[in-house]
């Protein structure tokens, strides 16, 4: 096997190369670091050395503390999060693979029809009031079924699946049917296993979208006891401290944290978790991207 020689200068190139991109990196982690360092400033040190902060000299847990108490509005609303990505991403699964694997089948009465009607949901809604008032009738208000209904099927990730269906050979189902399967069994014991690949991407879809929402909650609860954890973290980043409703009213601290450590504590343990989980997610919204165009 013939090698390349590597000049002098290439090498020089590609030494330059990867310590720019070691610089952007550091300099792409300073923000979170900053923010992390933050939220473990008590309030002297923070009137002593101002807002930038990147390793503290003690490390004050208070406002942990605050967050993590056991009458804390924050605790609760992770509860609350993690209902609606676990039961809201299963159904999510459910109602979009029904509607996807009936749609992919060209002997379908008035499937060009349906799938017209879907496509237009992609282009117009019926607006914020009209689906205030949908809401309000159907009793789903200060319900937490409200963040997980009326978002049941996403019409772009049930065209993902739906083509992904259609890429599946036809010949299989037929075997199946001749082997006496009826289209329930079909779709449980064969499609679904075959369609993995395409479950674990609009999963994962699903569960990235229902941990970040926090608009719904805005428009449609009143009880704060069932907001999510994005619309909490948003209300004290807004109002820069916790209310009693927000921590523990009955505990006393030495000392209450400054509002912005309060505020970096919130957003470490609201992003955190989606932070850890994207590194080995990354693939599946790669692979997300093709699976719905490449003809297989």
């Amino acid at each position: 096997m013939n090698t390349i020689a590597v000049t002098k200068s290439e090498k020089i190139f590609h030494a330059c190369n990867y310590m720019l991109l070691i610089g952007l990196s550091l300099l792409f982690l300073i923000p979170f670091l900053s923010v992390l360092a933050t939220s473990f400033v008590s309030e002297a040190e923070a009137a002593k050395r101002g807002a930038f902060i990147l390793l503290p000299q003690t490390f004050d847990l208070t406002a942990y503390k605050m967050i993590f108490s056991k009458s804390s509005l924050l605790l609760n609303a992770y509860k609350i999060t993690i209902f609606r990505v676990t039961v809201g991403t299963l159904l999510n699964l459910l109602f979009t693979s029904m509607l996807a694997y009936g749609l992919s089948k060209r002997s379908l009465p008035g499937r060009n029809l349906i799938v017209t009607i879907v496509f237009l949901t992609m282009i117009f809604s019926g607006g914020l009031i009209p689906t205030f008032l949908l809401i309000d009738n159907l009793g789903l208000r200060n319900s937490i079924w409200v963040m997980v209904i009326p978002s049941l099927i996403s019409a772009w990730n049930m065209f993902i699946m739906r083509t992904f269906f259609m890429n599946i050979p036809q010949e299989i189902e037929e075997s199946a049917i001749v082997d006496g399967a009826n289209p329930p069994t079909i779709l449980l014991k064969i499609i679904f296993p075959l369609a993995l690949p395409s479950f674990a991407t609009i999963g994962l879809f699903y569960a990235v979208g229902h941990w970040n929402a926090w608009f719904d909650a805005a428009i449609y609860m009143d009880d704060v006891r069932k907001m999510p954890l994005q619309m909490v973290m948003r209300n004290i980043l807004l109002s820069g401290v916790m209310t009693d409703q927000e921590s523990s009213p009955g505990q006393l601290y030495e000392s209450l944290p400054p509002p912005q450590t309060i505020k970096s504590a919130v957003i470490i343990v609201c992003t955190l978790p989606i932070l850890l989980i994207y590194p080995f997610i990354q693939k599946y919204f790669v692979k997300g991207a093709m699976i719905g165009s490449v003809k297989g």
